[in-house]
């Protein structure tokens, strides 16, 4: 209710933000929901002198506005997580292709486009039961659909984007028939039909209403960073698992975002999303939220990142995660993984 309560506020405003063109602005559209990135941006007006006027909001919103507003969106940049959000902004045509060196060089090759870029990682980790299922039977994906597991997998919906989007990583690696057959193979395993987050997913496990589970990184630091007695009893009967590290790696995806084509404060808008690969930035990323920077030069202080240790990363392009979305909810439908 926040979010759209700002997205209705900010409705009536698009003119005023237009008629000061010519002011140290920016107009930033965001689908990051994280207290956390206040500090991101405060930083950035404080190092640049460039006020932030941001609206919050679900990606889908986000996007319809924009495409709604046209030629007279005051949004500069666009934020949000997932490859696959980014993608769609990408072929709405709302983009505009950046050259920036000091993006290209901090920024790898395989975690960036023409016009948009990502700003922080985030793995898809496996979450198991330590008293109900043994580590070695849970060290890749393809381990998920076997029927020793039969009546042991809890999930989010097939249809959210994360899933999607490692759904799109196994078609890239394997092909269309297998990424079919891994997905029949979870499906037969449920322990119940998909529902809530990677966190509710998280907790199930520990409390054994299934043995195993997909997890992004972040939901599990910010458990295992919690103080809370039930969130560190969580903690303390499940296992994490970094999939994939003998072949491929484990999967990542992003957060991150671009420049509108139409922005009407271009040079900040630049300037911003080069703040957002500095240091600093990278660190609030890190730090503050239970990220992993893009940049691989910045060293973070998060204990539970540390906690969680070293691991291969899949290296796969971000663009490819975009290239087989629609194919993955095909996918996904015909093997009744709602």
């Amino acid at each position: 209710m926040k979010s759209l309560a700002r997205l209705a506020i900010a409705a009536l405003v698009p003119l005023a933000f237009a008629a000061h063109a010519d002011e140290k602005v920016l107009n930033l559209y965001s689908a990051r929901h994280y207290q956390t990135d206040e500090a991101l941006y405060a930083n950035f007006t404080q190092q640049t002198g460039i006020r932030i006027n941001r609206i919050e909001g679900k990606e889908d919103e986000l996007l319809e506005r924009i495409k709604n507003e046209g030629s007279n969106s005051p949004a500069d940049v666009f934020l949000t997580v997932d490859a696959a959000r980014l993608a769609k902004a990408h072929e709405l045509g709302l983009f505009t292709p950046v050259n920036s060196k000091i993006l290209d060089t901090r920024i790898p090759a395989n975690l960036r486009t023409d016009d948009w870029f990502a700003f922080s990682k985030r793995a898809r980790v496996i979450v198991y039961n330590k008293a109900g299922v043994k580590v070695e039977e849970v060290q890749t994906y393809d381990d998920l659909a076997n029927p020793r597991l039969k009546g042991k997998l809890c999930s989010r919906s097939g249809s959210h984007p994360y899933n999607l989007s490692l759904m799109a990583s196994v078609i890239a690696h394997e092909g269309e028939a297998k990424a079919e057959a891994w997905a029949r193979g979870m499906v037969a395993n449920f322990a119940r039909a998909p529902k809530g987050g990677d966190t509710d997913q998280i907790k199930a496990v520990a409390a054994g209403e299934c043995g195993v589970a997909l997890s992004n990184t972040y939901y599990v630091a910010r458990l295992m960073r919690s103080t809370k007695p039930e969130d560190v009893k969580t903690m303390e009967k499940v296992g994490i698992v970094w999939p994939n590290q003998a072949t491929t790696g484990t999967h990542i995806n992003v957060s991150g975002g671009g420049v509108l084509k139409t922005a009407p404060h271009r040079e900040a808008a630049v300037k911003f999303l080069e703040y957002l690969a500095s240091d600093d930035a990278q660190r609030y990323f890190a730090d503050g939220n239970n990220e992993w920077p893009v940049v691989e030069s910045v060293k973070v202080n998060n204990p539970a990142l540390e906690a969680l240790g070293k691991f291969k990363a899949d290296p796969l392009p971000i663009a490819k995660l975009a290239m087989y979305q629609i194919k993955a909810q095909m996918i996904f439908d015909r093997a009744g993984f709602k």
